[in-house]
């Protein structure tokens, strides 16, 4: 087990949140291809500042909030 992964409920590993600060102020497309070169499985979800989101944890997925950056991209 690497220092970014940690024990889920059950047993279960699972990887830590990641998030990337670096792309805040860029364009979508821009954070997309960071956020794709160093996460390369990710699944990217963009959305307008301030929307709704669920709260199911899903490691692959990473939130956009945009109208450029708006906030930190995180993982979950």
């Amino acid at each position: 087990m690497s220092s970014t992964d940690a024990t889920a409920p059950g047993g279960l590993f699972v990887e830590e949140s990641k998030s990337w600060p670096e792309v805040v102020g860029k364009s979508i497309k821009e954070a997309r291809e960071i956020i794709l070169k160093d996460k390369p499985e990710a699944d990217i979800v963009v959305l307008p500042a301030g929307a709704p989101v669920t709260l199911d944890l899903r490691p692959n997925r990473v939130r956009i909030f945009v109208d450029t950056v708006a906030e930190t991209p995180f993982t979950g």
